[in-house]
């Protein structure tokens, strides 16, 4: 099973997208500062997820949140009160 995920930042409020097949072992991995690009940005907790059967669709999925504004925008109005949290 594969995951694109949204992660939240507990120290500067902002937001991660990602995408694993290891949920869990991936948010370890964040929250141990062994992800570069979220090192100073720890405590991180997990804020949204979907599950997809074929990698290429969770990167897919990843790549449109990262590059489509319009895309970002109807999911965070869609999942607004967990960004909040």
């Amino acid at each position: 099973m594969f995951s694109l995920y949204i992660l939240k930042s507990l120290k500067d409020d902002n937001l991660y997208i990602g995408s694993t097949n290891d949920l869990k072992r991936r948010l370890g991995e964040h929250n141990s500062g062994k992800v570069e690009s979220t090192r100073f940005r720890r405590p991180l907790k997990l804020v949204y997820a979907e599950a997809y059967s074929v990698e290429d669709e969770a990167r897919k999925r990843e790549h449109n949140l990262k590059l489509r504004a319009k895309v970002w925008k109807q999911l965070s109005l869609r999942i607004k009160k967990s960004l909040a949290s």
